[in-house]
Formats: C-alpha cells, structure tokens, sequence
C-alpha cells in the first residue's frame, strides 16, 4: 500500500514543480495537473506490480510520466510545447534508457538512439516541408519520444505515428475551434500508452 501512495505524492510533487516552470515560461496550466500525473504514475506502479514488464524499464514510463503530463496540458491549452520542459527531457529520458539498457541489453540503447533520429528527422522533415501543420515544438518533443517508442521495438514507432495521427484528428473534430490542432497531446500520449502497456520489446 505505501507504495503507490508514494508513486502518487511523486507524481503530484513533480507536477507542482514542473507547473511552476511552465508559469516562467508563460504557459501556466491547471493545478488539476498534480491528481493526472498522481493517477498516471500509479498506474504505471500498477503495471510494474502486474508484472508487465522488469524492474529496469520502471524509470522510463515514470520519466516520461512526469514531462508528458504538464507538456499535453500546456499544448491543450497554449498551442505551445515549451523549451523549459522539452529539451531537459532529453537528458531525463537519456538516463532512464540508460537504466533500462543496463538490465535489457544494449539494444535498447541502440534503438533509443535511432529511434530519437528517425522519429525526430521525420518530423523535422514535415515542419520543413509544411511548418504550419507541425510546430517547432512538436519537432523537438519528437526525438525524446522516438528514442522511448523505439525502446519498446520498433513497430511501435510506427504504431506511435498513426496513434498521435488519429488522436490529434479526433482533438480537431472534438475539441473546441482553434485555427491550429496541437499535436503534442498525441504524441505525448501514444508513448505514454506504449511505454506503459506495451513496455520495452525485443525489437
């Protein structure tokens, strides 16, 4: 029991500090951010004890726990994705993947990287080609999120593309009018749900 207390206070405290950074960064968003990240590291505690997947992949959902929550809310509400959380989210998510390729083989090491060049470079491409239906931001979240979805194997970088697809379809048919969809909240999600249910995979 005082395991997922503990998962769900972390959750809260880490929303709460990285909250204050987005208010720095003049894209504060709601203190409901503290109860999702709070269920959301819970539920990644509850798929560890389910014995989903192995200790050392544990810090991966965990971290990306932490940045994908704050960043979806921001972009929901913003249309921004702010360098302040971002870009530190590369080294966070670096020794995450770290931790879990020191359990799981080298290979996970290998593929993050990849993953980071082949996701990111493709999203680079379209903002190039078309920079208003892909923001800058959503470019630089990309590598981070690559590097967790090709960890788990790489079909799920492709399941991860088409899931932030239709998800951000369905923000621009669901959600409130806005000239601009955000795709981060997709993205953010279809790693989260691939990291967490899914988990690292063999390749």
């Amino acid at each position: 029991m005082f395991m997922p207390i503990a998962f769900a206070v972390a959750g809260a405290g880490s929303a709460l500090a990285t909250r204050s950074c987005l208010r720095r960064a003049g894209a504060p968003v709601t203190a409901w951010a503290a109860a999702l990240a709070a269920a959301a590291l819970v539920a990644v505690w509850l798929r560890y004890q389910a014995g989903a997947w192995q200790s050392w992949w544990l810090a991966v959902p965990a971290v990306l726990t932490v940045f994908a929550v704050p960043l979806a809310l921001a972009d929901l509400k913003y249309r921004r994705l702010p360098d302040i959380l971002t870009l530190p989210a590369y080294p966070a998510l670096a020794a995450a993947l770290a931790v879990a390729a020191s359990g799981g083989g080298a290979d996970i090491a290998w593929r993050a990287v990849l993953g980071a060049l082949v996701f990111g470079g493709a999203h680079a491409l379209v903002h190039a080609l078309s920079p208003r239906s892909l923001g800058a931001g959503d470019v630089k979240l990309a590598g981070s999120l690559g590097a967790v979805l090709a960890a788990t194997g790489w079909p799920s970088v492709v399941l991860g593309a088409v899931a932030a697809a239709l998800l951000s379809v369905a923000l621009a048919v669901g959600g409130p009018r806005h000239p601009a969809v955000p795709h981060g909240p997709g993205l953010l999600v279809a790693a989260w749900a691939l990291a967490v249910f899914a988990g690292p995979g063999p390749g």
